[in-house]
C-alpha cells in the first residue's frame, strides 16, 4: 500500500512487523465517514469534539519505539479513534486502552468490536491515573498531550519496561535537547527511576518526534 511504503517505510520506521500490522488495519474504518477518502493520507484528520487521528507515521514511529515482541501488556493513554489500539493488538498480548471523552471511548470501542479485536479492554477514565486493577504494563503509550508523565504512569510500568511518549507533547517540543528530559529523569539508583534517551525508533538525529523511557530494573 503507497501509505506503508511512501509515508512509513521510506522515512525511519524499518520493523517488518510493524509495517505489515499497519498495511493489515484497516485506518479507513476509524475515521468519519466524509473523510474516508482522506484515510490514508500524511496526516492526522479531525474525529469528534475537536480531537484528532494521527498521522500514520506517527503511528508507525511511536509502535516501532515500544519494541513488541508479542508477549507484552500495553497500556495505552488516549484511544482517539481506537486506530492505535488496533494496530498495537497484533503485536501484543493485551492492550488496555483509556479515553477522557465517552463519546469517543464508545465510538472506538464499537469499531474494534465491528472489526473483531479480542484482546483490546478500553475504559473510559482520566489516563493521568493508569489502570491499577490491570498494572503493571510491560509497555505504555501516551498518545494524548500531557505536559509531564503522571507518577501513577511511571508506578504501573514494569521493571525493565518501556514509557513512549509523543515529544510533540512535552516542555520544549521537537527541538528539545536531553536537558529537557530532567524533570523525568531521577538518579537511576532510585526505586522506579526511568530513563530517558534517544535511539533507533526515537526520531532523526536524536531530536524526534518520539521519547523513550526505559524503567530501571532494579
Amino acid at each position: 500500500m503507497q501509505m506503508v511504503r511512501a509515508q512509513i517505510e521510506d522515512r525511519d520506521v524499518k520493523d517488518p512487523r510493524v509495517l505489515a500490522v499497519m498495511l493489515k488495519v484497516p485506518r479507513h474504518r476509524f475515521v468519519p465517514i466524509d473523510l474516508t477518502a482522506s484515510a490514508y493520507e500524511d496526516c492526522p484528520l479531525p474525529l469528534m469534539l475537536g480531537q484528532t487521528i494521527s498521522q500514520p507515521y506517527i503511528v508507525g514511529h511511536m509502535t516501532q519505539a515500544l519494541d513488541l515482541h508479542g508477549v507484552e501488556r500495553v497500556l495505552e493513554i488516549g484511544t482517539g479513534s481506537g486506530y492505535q489500539a488496533a494496530v498495537l493488538s497484533d503485536l501484543a498480548s493485551e492492550v488496555y486502552s483509556i479515553e477522557i471523552l465517552p463519546e469517543l471511548a464508545a465510538r472506538a470501542r464499537l469499531t474494534l468490536d465491528e472489526l473483531q479485536y479480542k484482546n483490546i479492554r478500553i475504559r473510559c477514565g482520566d489516563g493521568y491515573t493508569g489502570w491499577l486493577d490491570a498494572a503493571p504494563f510491560d509497555r505504555i503509550i501516551v498518545t494524548a498531550a500531557p505536559d509531564h508523565i503522571p507518577q501513577p504512569l511511571i508506578d504501573q510500568l514494569s521493571a525493565g519496561g518501556r514509557l513512549v511518549i509523543s515529544r510533540w507533547t512535552l516542555r520544549s517540543g521537537i527541538g528539545g535537547t536531553r536537558e529537557d528530559w530532567h524533570w523525568s529523569d531521577p538518579p537511576l539508583d532510585h526505586p522506579g527511576a526511568l530513563r530517558a534517551h534517544d535511539g533507533p525508533g526515537c526520531g532523526p538525529q536524536g531530536l524526534g518526534i518520539v521519547g523513550l523511557m526505559s524503567k530501571a530494573n532494579l
